[in-house]
């Protein structure tokens, strides 16, 4: 007889309440980027910079980026699901990974044409008020990663934080270009860090579609051939027949396997079962389910197989 058993891993409570706390905190962040975004576009049309109006699109896509995974996990936390749907909506949260960061591209070409149009026909722009504005901006993105640090980061908060560096570069660019118009007389100084703020950007919309298309596609997470060098290294295990891992979403990791064993005893694939989970645990995967074949019941299906 074949012996399968379905696992999870992380304690059902534990996980909501890290999957709570981490959904208020990207509601606040995405709440603070909003006020950014608005004081910072309304600075940017006000004095003539370019460099603060990228600035501000680039808060405003990351404060929907946000709201993207606190509406999915938001989402996800309240539906149940049912037979139908095992695994609930995890499954929005790649999705609207995937969607902000194809958001991200025009917005980045937007950016590069008004740089342009600034290198041609350089604009004055109103030096200290920008950078008044483009402090409080760097002021916001500060308190944004004072609102995610501390503790275990979830996934989706370690990506808001990546992004509220880069937003916080981003508006460091904006200070300096600023400077450099007002003690330098250089105003091509602006678009020029209008144009960095657009290479930034265009990372996180590339960092953004690689990780979300990876869970989308089902990449593997961990590796297989890994995963099975250290399953076959297990006493009791004579061969790994068949290894899937994959991700519904980023806080969700699916694993399974079927080994052949040449233990026959039911305590000894008692035994065996813990430890293959122990080691998916081990790399992460959360839940999985496990089939321990004896080898002469593989020897049975395979005979059947060729006849």
């Amino acid at each position: 007889m074949t012996h399968t058993d379905h696992s999870h891993e992380t304690e059902a409570g534990e996980s909501a309440t890290v999957q709570g706390t981490s959904t208020r905190k990207l509601g606040l962040v995405a709440g603070i980027n909003f006020v950014g975004f608005v004081v910072e576009l309304a600075g940017g049309l006000l004095f003539g910079s370019v460099a603060l109006i990228s600035d501000a699109f680039h808060m405003l896509f990351d404060m929907l980026a946000y709201v993207m995974a606190f509406s999915a996990s938001y989402t996800a936390e309240r539906f149940e699901g049912g037979e139908r749907w095992s695994y609930g909506l995890h499954r929005l949260e790649p999705v609207a990974a995937f969607v902000n960061g194809i958001l991200l591209v025009p917005m980045v070409g937007y950016i590069v044409w008004e740089a342009y149009q600034r290198f041609l026909d350089p604009v004055a722009i109103n030096a200290e008020l920008t950078l008044v504005i483009a402090t409080g901006g760097l002021l916001v993105n500060l308190g944004s990663v004072y609102v995610l640090q501390g503790g275990e980061m979830s996934l989706n908060e370690r990506g808001a934080f990546y992004h509220l560096l880069g937003d916080a570069g981003g508006s460091v660019a904006v200070i300096v270009s600023t400077i450099a118009v007002a003690v330098f007389d250089l105003p091509v100084a602006d678009p020029a860090a209008a144009i960095l703020i657009g290479v930034l950007v265009l990372w996180s919309a590339g960092t953004v579609l690689r990780e979300s298309t990876s869970i989308l596609l089902q990449r593997s997470p961990a590796s297989p051939a890994d995963l099975r060098a250290r399953l076959v290294e297990l006493n009791g295990v004579e061969a790994v027949d068949d290894l899937h891992v994959w991700q519904v979403c980023s806080q969700l990791t699916v694993g399974t396997v079927r080994v052949v064993s040449d233990s026959p005893g039911a305590d000894t694939r008692s035994t065996l079962q813990q430890r293959i989970h122990e080691l998916f645990s081990e790399q992460g995967i959360d839940h999985t389910t496990v089939e321990i074949l004896h080898s002469r019941e593989q020897h049975s299906t395979d005979d059947r197989h060729t006849h």
